[in-house]
């Protein structure tokens, strides 16, 4: 695979620095420490890209939102008390039209609050549902000695149960990023094993010195998790799903 040199070239100063600072200092305000979805605006801030995303409180917004978007499409429970959605029935995947769309709605949240009375449901998220590609997980934790120390691994079991991940202290370069991604013992299924399509690695390098630039700009985020980011084949680029950060506490 010949590898191309990444591009850089957002401002270092400009609005998209601008954006993140105002996202977060909402935050503070408003006395929220953890940030889910609501945040994805401090990823497109630094040039991160995000799959199509709505947010919607009622099943009349969820419906218009979905129009808008286009199908197929996937619903996401939205609670800051509910981490693994998929435990409390909080996802339906491959929604094909509005029909679909009221059920999906209606039953989130019919039957999630039996099983998690104690969780405040914000209302729903729907995302584009993008086809193909593989599940990646971008994330930081601030360690007191070191510093931000960025994780990269292949997303879902991979990283749950075999613990298939690379670190590196950030800001990392482009060959720093590049031996994060060629450094786990799954990347053969990334670089496209058995024939299959190689993903786009340039993409992930890209968003990883991206992420590196960003928790490097803003030691006030604590944890942060593109969780899963989906790398789609060569050239057609990778885009954050979800994502959670943590901010310190004041």
């Amino acid at each position: 695979m010949v590898m191309k040199q990444v591009d850089l070239a957002f401002s270092e100063s400009g609005s998209d620095r601008t954006l993140a600072v105002e996202i977060i200092k909402a935050a503070r305000e408003a006395e929220r420490q953890t940030l889910g979805l609501e945040s994805f605006g401090i990823l497109k801030a630094y040039g991160i890209p995000v799959v199509q995303t709505a947010f919607a409180k009622t099943e009349e917004e969820a419906v218009k939102a979905a129009e808008e978007i286009g199908y197929p499409l996937v619903m996401k429970v939205v609670s800051l008390q509910i981490s693994h959605k998929s435990d409390v029935g909080g996802i339906r995947l491959s929604l094909q039209n509005g029909d679909e769309v009221r059920a999906a709605y209606r039953e989130m949240m019919g039957t999630i609050p039996e099983k998690r009375p104690d969780a405040v449901l914000e209302g729903i998220q729907l995302q584009q549902m993008l086809s193909g590609g593989k599940e990646i997980i971008i994330g930081m934790i601030r360690d007191p000695t070191f510093g931000p120390m960025l994780m990269f691994g292949l997303g879902g079991v991979y990283v749950e149960i075999l613990k298939d991940v690379m670190f590196a202290i950030a800001p990392v370069n482009e060959k720093e990023a590049r031996e994060m991604i060629t450094g786990i013992k799954t990347y053969p299924l990334l670089a496209g094993a058995r024939g299959a399509k190689p993903s786009d690695i340039d993409a992930l390098v890209d968003a990883i010195i991206r992420v590196s630039k960003l928790v490097c700009d803003f030691p006030e985020i604590e944890e942060f998790e593109i969780n899963p980011m989906m790398v789609l084949e060569e050239g057609k680029g990778a885009f954050a799903v979800d994502m959670r950060l943590t901010l310190k506490k004041k």
